[in-house]
């Protein structure tokens, strides 16, 4: 059997900066470091979209009546 340990988040991301511009070059790790993560919703933004379609009384009655006799 084999042990690992684990690395503190300093180390971590030093080795993988490290790989990165190892692998790539500084401009193209920088490049890629920077790049802006489209398609994703803010989680706020996420949830005010979820509940601008909420049918609000059938999610209580879901909410709380399950396990209640079922």
């Amino acid at each position: 059997m084999t042990t690992e340990t684990v690395m503190t988040e300093e180390q971590l991301i030093r080795q993988a900066t490290d790989a990165l511009i190892d692998n790539l070059g500084i401009m193209e790790a920088t490049r890629f470091l920077t790049i802006k993560r489209q398609g994703r919703l803010e989680s706020v933004e996420r949830h005010r979209l979820w509940q601008s379609g909420l049918d609000k009384e059938g999610f209580f009655d879901e909410v709380f009546t399950r396990g209640k006799g079922k």
